[in-house]
């Protein structure tokens, strides 16, 4: 227990550099109490508006939270909603100087939700490769910038900032980080299975149960199956670990070895899971990074998840939630 809450206190040495695609979290919050005469479906009385970053910028909101320090590489549009992302990010005390203004919007999801359930989500979004313009802007920020951080977290939405053409020449750049400052530099990524190929030689990748199976190929129904596939996940990108994120099942995390350590889940009441994957990407890079072995920090992104999914919207923890989380925890020993 105390080293895993020694390592918190430590998150405010470490420095994570978050590379993705970021997103515009919209929120209307209403009530809805009659069903519309034109169709069969809820009107909803909006209350309240709110506009939250997300996706990969939920990744550095975590971070910031949890009490470490980050900057953000992606693209946004030449929009208010691009504006806005600049506006969040100085909100949290975070430069913008990663973002990269492209030829496409900036990325919005909308959600309704009424008595605390969605009703509807709505997606505004241009997809695909970036321009070659935005793609040379993002490569020279990571070529002057990647050697000053502690870890990296790469977040795939498939939204196309993710790919071969930014990852390649990305891998060459963290292997001469690494070997200029003598350092790990942990590689965290969070994948979308159509990129998995993109992700060879990371530090760990966290899959959740359904992308899981598909990256695998494997139907996953025990802990046989589950072992298996994250062995197979394992094998196809030489990765050093693998952390499945099961939902109300907790988490799976093989390592080097192939002995499997489930994690049961932490959450209380879960009320949304929107985001949850970003918290645990954003922990486990703050854990890394400041000396955590690999089991503690899923240790440690089990724990923050169990608080995040008992909100309501694109949410994040804080480092005392966290380890206001950890103490009530009478289970956790030593890791």
């Amino acid at each position: 227990m105390e080293a895993l809450i020694s390592a918190v206190t430590r998150f405010s040495t470490a420095k994570v550099l978050v590379i993705g695609d970021i997103i515009i979290d919209h929120f209307l919050w209403g009530s809805a109490t009659r069903i519309s005469p034109e169709a069969p479906v809820p009107v909803v009385n909006v209350h309240r508006e709110d506009l939250m970053l997300g996706g990969s910028a939920n990744v550095l909101r975590n971070i910031v939270s949890l009490g470490g320090r980050g900057a953000l590489c992606g693209i946004i549009g030449d929009d208010p909603m691009g504006q806005k992302i600049r506006e969040l990010l100085d909100d949290l005390g975070v430069s913008g100087n990663g973002l990269i203004v492209g030829q496409r919007p900036t990325t919005v999801k909308t959600r309704v939700v009424a008595q605390g359930q969605q009703v509807v989500r709505f997606d505004r979004e241009s997809i695909g490769q970036p321009s070659r313009s935005s793609l040379k802007g993002l490569l020279c920020y990571l070529e002057t910038h990647l050697h000053r951080f502690d870890a990296v977290v790469v977040s795939d939405y498939a939204k196309g900032v993710i790919g071969e053409q930014l990852m390649i020449p990305f891998h060459r750049m963290l292997e001469d980080a690494r070997a200029r400052n003598g350092v790990t530099l942990p590689l965290i990524v969070d994948p979308k299975p159509s990129n998995i190929g993109c992700f060879i030689g990371s530090t760990v990748v966290t899959p959740n149960h359904h992308e899981a199976q598909q990256i695998s190929g494997l139907r996953i129904h025990d802990v046989h199956s589950l072992t298996a596939a994250a062995r197979q996940i394992r094998a196809a990108i030489g990765c050093k670990a693998v952390l499945i994120t099961r939902g109300e099942a907790g988490m799976a995390l093989l390592q080097e070895g192939d002995q499997l350590v489930t994690i049961p889940t932490m959450a209380k009441e879960v009320f949304d899971v929107t985001g949850a994957g970003d918290t645990v990407a954003a922990t486990l890079s703050l854990a890394l990074a400041s000396g955590c072995m690999m089991r503690q920090a899923a240790i440690l992104a089990n724990h923050a998840a169990g608080v995040v999914v008992g909100k309501v919207g694109t949410a994040s923890v804080s480092g005392n939630e966290l380890l206001d989380a950890l103490r009530r925890d009478k289970s956790v020993k030593e890791a």
